[in-house]
């Protein structure tokens, strides 16, 4: 299967319109840069993240709560360090976007490497589907591109608002990959575990309050977590594996590690089941913190509906 029916965008003449040039102006910058040296993407994208910083107010309280949230342990100057290494981080995924949709197959040789591919290929040969967990590290982009180039997967993700950047988008990660699937793809991803491929899935954001538990997540003890985790991996045939995907920190490129599979895993206890995988993205993202997606509000949802947010 190589086109999702439902899901494939064709590109339309209302993308020429002028609503849609902002767009196509990103679209060409980003482009563009993409063909430069790598290391002076990342300068440029250490620049991009500092000015972030400055200009960013909403964002950056978001992130520094959830850092606080998090590592409650840790001193403020600790709190502050990473924030503005993790603007800068962001800055650079911004550039890793351009990298992930455009570069050609021997530049993503050079920058990424794969570890741990036999877990998945020992699962598959012996009848499994694999359900491979990742979390929103910034670099995602050029790291969907560089595990599907490795080993095609099917993804699980969530489509742009954009139609134009949906259509850069889609083919960008899919460029690498087997196929495509919505997030509302319940059935299509059930599907694919059992004819038995290898499945991309993210389970560390706040995705609300229907078909969630709150179990802890790092210093938040009631914190809204998937349950569309169990429900893959309780398929027949199913073997779960982490997925951690990182930026290395001396500027060579990426390195995407496969972890063997989880043992008895899953089992008929939600709740502890659920808060095992948190502890396995706490230990994955406590690796390096300054490259995790901090900007998003992880715990925007409350156990009860009258609850203060957490983000006043």
């Amino acid at each position: 299967m190589s086109r999702n029916s439902i899901l494939q965008p064709d590109f339309k003449l209302s993308f020429l319109l002028p609503k849609y040039w902002l767009t196509w102006f990103a679209v060409v910058i980003l482009y563009s840069i993409s063909w430069l040296p790598y290391k002076l993407q990342l300068s440029l994208g250490r620049i991009i993240g500092r000015v972030l910083f400055k200009i960013s107010s909403s964002r950056k309280k978001i992130a520094l709560t959830n850092l606080q949230l998090c590592f409650p342990d840790l001193p403020a100057s600790e709190h502050l360090r990473i924030l503005k290494t993790n603007f800068e981080n962001t800055g650079i995924a911004l550039l890793e976007t351009g990298m992930g949709w455009w570069w050609p197959n021997w530049r993503v040789d050079r920058k990424v490497k794969v570890v741990g591919l036999e877990h998945i290929q020992k699962a598959q040969a012996e009848g499994n589907g694999v359900l491979l967990l990742a979390m929103h590290y910034l670099s995602v982009e050029i790291n969907c591109r560089g595990v599907g180039h490795a080993n095609p997967m099917v993804v699980f993700y969530r489509p742009h608002n954009n139609p134009l950047m949906e259509f850069f988008q889609f083919r960008g990660r899919g460029r690498a990959n087997k196929y495509m699937l919505g997030k509302r793809d319940v059935r299509g991803l059930m599907k694919a575990l059992r004819n038995r491929e290898a499945c991309i899935y993210l389970p560390d954001q706040d995705y609300g309050r229907n078909k969630s538990l709150f179990v802890p997540f790092f210093g938040v003890k009631d914190a809204a977590t998937t349950t569309g985790t169990l429900i893959f991996a309780r398929q027949k045939n199913t073997k779960t594996m982490m997925l951690i995907p990182t930026r290395n920190d001396d500027g060579s490129g990426y390195t995407i590690e496969i972890k063997p599979p989880l043992e008895n895993f899953p089992t008929d206890n939600d709740e502890e089941d659920l808060i095992r995988i948190n502890q396995e993205l706490e230990k994955a993202i406590s690796f390096k913190p300054e490259q995790y997606m901090w900007l998003h509000r992880r715990f925007k949802t409350r156990p009860n509906e009258n609850d203060p947010s957490l983000y006043k």
